[in-house]
């Protein structure tokens, strides 16, 4: 991630003492501002993002008080946390987090000691992903044919698996319903572990969501099965476990990080992509810029289309939530590869 994104551990320590000051002095706020919402017995769980949010909400229902630390409308790389906010996270019951995504919530949750801490990526597998991951040879459904590569070398830039600048661990689980999946049930366990009181509720509650994943997880393979191409173009390269998934190869303008300027190279060599396999879109997404991809689009004569990474339900979301919002997708998807 951009190192200007960073905060000093010395700052989130003392913005820590802070906003346990401002919290003791105010008892409530807007949720993105650090109030934690609850009332009564309600487990009190701070998330560090949207989907995070999503999860703790359906899994937890009427049992948590969720507070989200990034507000609808930011863009979650960038955010920045008040005091008040690093505060609000010690007086927590419950944190959930995704490491890697949010350089300034990752330092704040070290220092706030929740006990019941739990960070998604440790819920599934990570994978290192570039400007561009392909799924054509690296499919799950054919994953024991590949067993000796990746023992050799699992994902590595270089070993045909993804290609382009700022590759690395891909933090972007959430786009892949089976793997949200996995991190769904996790979350439900740690749940049940952090209020036993409620556990057969979370745990039915898990199992609802899971079986809407799955759902989901079908109309994909069902959806992107037979299409005229199999690449698409897009401005932040979030897709990756979802071209993996299911058979597609992402083309990104630039890497993992949405703020990472593509090359001229790159740019060039998109255009001869963009020709040889046939892409009709250009995606870009809702909480970021839109230049660089309408710049590619009217030179190689492409249009382009909204492919949401989730990071954010705002008033421009194709959905509601989640699941809405992955069914756009999908559409848009279809759409651009010419589904069949």
């Amino acid at each position: 991630m951009n190192v200007r994104r960073l905060i000093p551990t010395t700052a989130v320590a003392g913005a820590v003492a802070l906003g346990l000051t401002a919290l003791s002095a105010c008892s409530t706020s807007d949720a993105a501002d650090g109030g934690n919402g609850g009332n009564g017995d309600q487990l009190k769980v701070t998330a560090s993002f949207y989907p995070m949010q999503f999860l703790a909400e359906r899994i937890g229902g009427e049992h948590v008080a969720v507070t989200s630390l990034t507000k609808p409308g930011v863009e979650p790389h960038d955010l920045e946390l008040t005091p008040r906010q690093i505060g609000s996270i010690s007086e927590s019951d419950y944190v959930l987090y995704l490491k890697g995504i949010q350089p300034a919530v990752d330092d704040a949750i070290q220092q706030s000691g929740v006990k019941n801490t739990v960070d998604a990526a440790t819920l599934t597998t990570l994978e290192n992903h570039g400007a561009e991951v392909s799924g054509h040879d690296h499919g799950h459904e054919g994953e024991e044919e590949h067993g000796h590569e990746d023992e050799h070398a699992e994902h590595e830039e270089g070993d045909g698996h993804n290609h382009g600048q700022e590759g690395g661990a891909d933090p972007h689980i959430w786009l892949d319903p089976v793997k949200y999946a996995e991190v769904a049930k996790g979350v439900g366990k740690s749940l049940e572990k952090a209020d036993p009181d409620h556990a057969a509720e979370y745990k039915k509650n898990t199992k609802a969501l899971v079986g809407e994943l799955d759902k989901l997880n079908t109309a994909y393979e069902t959806g992107l099965k037979n299409t005229a191409t199999k690449t698409f173009i897009t401005t932040h390269s979030a897709f990756g476990y979802l071209a993996e998934r299911y058979g597609l190869t992402q083309q990104g303008i630039a890497g993992i990080d949405p703020e990472a300027e593509p090359t001229p190279a790159r740019i060039q060599e998109l255009h001869t992509i963009a020709e040889k396999e046939k892409a009709t879109t250009v995606f870009f997404e809702t909480l970021a810029s839109d230049r660089t991809a309408k710049t590619l689009a009217k030179d190689t004569g492409l249009k382009t289309d909204v492919l949401d990474p989730l990071e954010g339900i705002t008033k421009k979301s194709q959905g509601a939530d989640y699941i809405e919002v992955m069914e756009s997708n999908l559409a848009a998807l279809q759409k651009a590869l010419g589904a069949k």
